[in-house]
């Protein structure tokens, strides 16, 4: 089994993790609600579950029986 022969400086190490970085998500508009989103996500809005700008699920209106 491969085993170091020496110790790998920290320098060396934090070289090798520079390119591990946190990226900032992308975030859309609404273009009919205006409400900031992840984009390729739903998101609800006053009762709504919208999706790309139109109406999935409506749960503003309560059905009486």
């Amino acid at each position: 089994m491969a085993h170091p022969k020496r110790r790998q400086s920290s320098t060396r190490r934090d070289k090798r993790r520079t390119h591990y970085k946190a990226t900032a998500p992308q975030i859309a508009v609404d273009s009919t609600t205006g409400e900031a989103h992840l984009y390729h996500r739903a998101h609800w809005h006053e009762g709504k579950l919208y999706y790309r700008g139109k109406v999935l699920i409506d749960n503003s209106t309560e059905e009486v029986a």
